[in-house]
């Protein structure tokens, strides 16, 4: 008769404050908290304190120069703080949970000293800025000086910010250096160095607002809750703030934005309204004040250094909006150089082969499903129903792929519910189902061929709540029907992105099949809905846009109000419909095949223009897609079909009645590059090769009998054990997972940290990163806020991740762009540039690297030429430029007319 409630600093704000509740009468209030509570909370009815006397402390690691919380005794000064929380409104109990001896003869009087625990870099230039001679010398006459080497560490880690002056090849003096303009501006702000950086290069990259929003969240406790128990909430919640820009930093501003804007409409007027859209949106509303505050105090603060936050233009287009975030993408590249970090490749033949050839994109994998698993497939429905709507379960032995729904107007990217799921896993969710012993089962089926049920390949179908044997038949056969020969006639009913969209055959023989389809709609007596309608449903819509407004087949988006979003499945457009216009669909109806078709453009990916002003792809790159597209009948040559989509050549007749390929359009025009195809793509594209040149197809089917026998086999099963018929279920089976082979693990660019496992916080979004384009050759780049170790140093955590967009070269254009100096590597004829060492560079007065831990070794990915490293000294020297401007207090238009040449140099 418990109640418990934790008490640290990530819980909501509300958990916090139940820590005062009174109790209820007959239970024990027991309170679990870390140090938070230590000197600053007082709960008035606790009698008892247990004390372990151990404390997390903040240690620079030696080796590393990361900051790591290492579990150490807590000194007694700190014990009899603890010991103060009992007895102070009446009598109090104290346990200390270690011998009396120990206690008197190891547990220490007083903690160790900051100077000697912390980093140095702001007290340095202190030290600095007040003129008081070298940092060395001043430090040395401490009352607990820190040691040489962490002094000397720092110069060179200052120098690698750009806070102290360095002289590359000719560093005279290693241990100490000028002070540049960024190094006063570090010293007069009350944050983090990197942050203070941040704050520096969002002047000069104009997005100063975004930077001092980050920075000034960072410098505080996160103020994204976590509530307890409830953690996958908290993930949804960021990666919704997110959008798709795979940055913690990010969903800070957007965050932040969004507080503000509902303030600023007035909707948060009352403390009540507002804790309630904390609560909603997992945000914790008495720190995101804080920020505010603190946000307010850099803003005023930087005004002395010529930094002012520029006024947003009333009205920016989409391209506008997503520039500025790329331009705060490399900001923060920038700011928090040379935390870098790149992915271990996917081998994609192996993960197809786990995934049983599923898409990855919608599914995800269970292990140790429980023999006759697919009687419990409710059970399993409901324990995923967090992360999004199932779509179907396929049981294969002691495996289980679940399929999530994507809707057909979505670009191909992961879905949220992926995420989320592999998240679950993460977070050691145990995913219980409670199930009958085997024996009990096979005595129910009076041994009738027990042992091929128990593993047979059974498909669950959530939305037509069907369960089947799956037929066991070549792939590739079922749609090759769909697509009769390598050419077809199409017309485009729906463009979803640039390259990917919806339409249908235009032959002689399908228009025969929809003619035909029609008039058996029209012939049947329509009945209304049996069922409300719901996402998923597929039913019988009018269609709006036809004078003659018939009933097609269509599968509801999603319901809004008394109107529906329906997505007509023969043709592949959509339409609002309202829901008492909605018919039940004819049993007989439902089995024949959807004529819409999927299509994407084969062998192309959007080019770094399209990346760096949308999404994907940019507005005016749609706006051309859909004028090479619309209107005309297209011809498109099948190169594969995945996961149900055809990836073709797309040809439409231009003016002088010549072939034209839209995909080298696009190339041509720079709104696209050739790419790579799948594995899967490849695979499927040796198979059609074969089918279309085998005209005579064989198809393996399983005996209609023996299937008709397994149907009813599942069929008696279900009936048996579901709704507890044949008593309640005996035991529990932990299901293991779920997995999507397609994740991938990261690691470290800096040697020091090379060889150390790499470990992104839980809390971080990109704690689960899923490959959605294994077939891209080049590297993508991770950067972290911040850097820590873990107790013994073996592992590196990443803090607050920001993943840049999949750009080829990017991560060698950024650590080229914001490395203190640079060393080209070339090939044996010294004709072309390989790679890049990037870092402080190199003393010929020591004959050694100035700070070999922090340098990087990269391999370039694209051709980089002279003109390319050209182009980044002019993009240095702008920055430098501006920073030089800013010293001397320009005027405000020269120093936008400067961001904006910054800027346009960047691009």
């Amino acid at each position: 008769r418990w109640q418990v409630y934790p008490l640290h600093s990530r819980v909501t704000l509300e958990e916090q404050n139940n820590v005062f509740l009174t109790t209820v009468p007959g239970y024990r209030k027991v309170i679990l908290s870390t140090n938070i509570a230590e000197s600053s909370v007082t709960v008035p009815d606790v009698k008892y304190v247990i004390d372990f006397c151990l404390t997390r402390t903040l240690v620079c690691d030696e080796e590393t120069n990361y900051q790591s919380l290492r579990l150490c005794w807590a000194s007694k000064t700190n014990c009899n703080q603890r010991k103060g929380r009992a007895g102070r409104v009446s009598k109090g109990y104290c346990y200390r949970l270690v011998h009396k001896d120990f206690w008197t003869d190891f547990i220490p009087e007083k903690s160790v000293p900051e100077i000697l625990r912390c980093p140095l870099g702001t007290t340095v230039l202190k030290i600095k800025q007040l003129d008081m001679g070298g940092p060395k010398a001043l430090l040395a006459t401490a009352l607990s000086p820190p040691s040489v080497g962490d002094i000397e560490r720092t110069i060179l880690q200052l120098k690698e910010l750009g806070a102290l002056t360095t002289c590359v090849q000719t560093e005279e003096n290693p241990d100490d250096g000028e002070m540049t303009f960024l190094g006063r501006v570090l010293a007069h702000l009350p944050v983090d160095l990197h942050l203070g950086k941040l704050i520096v290069l969002g002047h000069v990259f104009g997005c100063l607002e975004e930077c001092l929003i980050i920075a000034a969240a960072l410098s505080l406790r996160n103020f994204f809750a976590v509530p307890f128990k409830q953690h996958v909430d908290g993930y949804r919640n960021k990666l919704f703030f997110a959008g798709n820009s795979k940055s913690d930093c990010i969903a800070i501003v957007n965050a932040f934005k969004a507080w503000q804007a509902c303030r600023q409409k007035g909707e948060l007027r009352h403390p009540k309204e507002e804790l309630e859209w904390g609560r909603s949106n997992c945000i914790h509303i008495k720190k995101v004040r804080e920020v505010a505050e603190l946000f307010y105090n850099l803003k005023k603060r930087v005004r002395a250094f010529n930094m002012c936050v520029n006024a947003q233009p009333s009205t920016m287009d989409q391209e506008c909006v997503y520039k500025q975030r790329f331009i705060l993408q490399v900001v923060i590249a920038g700011a928090f150089y040379p935390n870098y970090f790149t992915f271990g490749k996917c081998d994609e033949e192996f993960a197809v082969r786990h995934l049983a050839g599923k898409d990855p994109k919608t599914t995800v994998m269970l292990k140790n499903i429980p023999p006759y698993g697919y009687l419990y497939h409710k059970q399993l429905q409901s324990l995923f129903r967090q992360c999004g709507q199932v779509k179907c379960i396929a049981y294969d032995g002691s495996k289980a792929f679940v399929e999530f729904s994507r809707n057909p107007m979505e670009g191909f990217k992961v879905l949220p519910a992926v995420y989320l799921s592999v998240k679950m896993s993460q977070l050691k969710i145990p995913l219980e189902l409670n199930v009958h012993y085997p024996d009990d089962i096979e005595r129910q089926l009076q041994g009738v061929r027990a042992a091929s049920v128990e593993s047979l390949r059974v498909k669950v179908d959530c939305q037509k709540k069907t369960v089947e044997p799956v037929e066991i038949s070549f792939g590739t056969f079922q749609q090759s029907k769909m697509i009769p020969t390598r050419l077809l006639s199409i017309k485009i009913t729906e463009i979803v992105e640039v390259g990917h969209f919806w339409g249908y055959r235009i032959d002689e023989k399908n228009r025969t099949v929809l003619q035909a389809l029609t008039a058996e709609i029209n012939y049947q007596n329509l009945m209304d809905l049996p069922v409300s309608p719901h996402p998923e449903l597929v039913c019988l819509a009018p269609f709006t846009h036809l004078e003659n407004r018939g009933y097609y087949r269509a599968r509801i988006l999603y319901v809004c109000g008394d109107f529906a979003e329906v997505f007509f499945v023969d043709y592949g457009n959509r339409s609002k419909v309202p829901l008492k216009k909605l018919k039940e669909i004819p049993s007989c109806l439902q089995e024949l095949p959807f004529q819409a078709l999927e299509f994407k453009i084969c062998k192309m990916r959007p080019s770094a223009k399209s990346l760096v002003c949308g999404e994907r792809w940019s507005y005016s790159a749609s706006q051309r897609f859909a004028s090479l597209v619309n209107g005309y009948t297209l011809l498109v040559k099948v190169y594969s079909l995945v996961h149900s989509v055809l990836h073709v050549d797309v040809f439409r007749y231009s003016r002088c009645k010549e072939l034209v390929n839209i995909r080298d359009v696009l190339i041509e025009e720079r709104y696209a590059e050739l790419a790579e195809e799948s594995y899967e793509s490849q695979q499927s594209h040796d198979l059609l090769k074969g089918l279309f040149l085998d005209q005579v197809r064989k198809e393996e089917k399983m005996p209609v009998s023996s299937r008709e026998e397994e149907k009813h086999l599942i069929e008696r099963l279900l009936n048996l054990f579901s709704d507890n018929k044949s008593g309640v279920p005996t035991h529990k089976v932990t299901v293991l997972g779920p997995f999507s082979p397609y994740e991938v693990k990261c690691y470290s660019m800096t040697r020091v940290s090379q060889f150390r496992s790499a470990f992104i916080q839980k809390e971080s979004i990109n704690s689960v990163v899923v490959h959605d384009a294994p077939e891209d050759p080049f590297q993508r780049l991770l950067v972290a806020a911040a850097l820590s170790a873990n107790a013994t140093g073996s592992t590196v955590i990443l803090e607050e991740t920001s993943l840049m967009p999949p750009i080829p070269g990017l991560l060698a254009l950024l650590s080229m762009l914001f490395a203190p100096a640079i060393e080209l590597r070339v090939d044996k004829s010294g004709k072309y540039f390989t790679g890049v060492l990037c870092g402080l560079g190199w003393s010929q007065t020591c004959g050694a690297p100035l700070l070999p831990e922090n340098d990087m070794e990269l391999t370039f990915d694209v051709h980089l030429g002279m003109e390319d490293i050209s182009e980044i000294n002019i993009l240095r020297t702008a920055i430098n430029k501006l920073l030089c401007e800013c010293a001397v207090c320009s005027g405000q238009e020269r120093m936008t007319q400067l961001q904006e040449n910054v800027r346009e140099k960047l691009l």
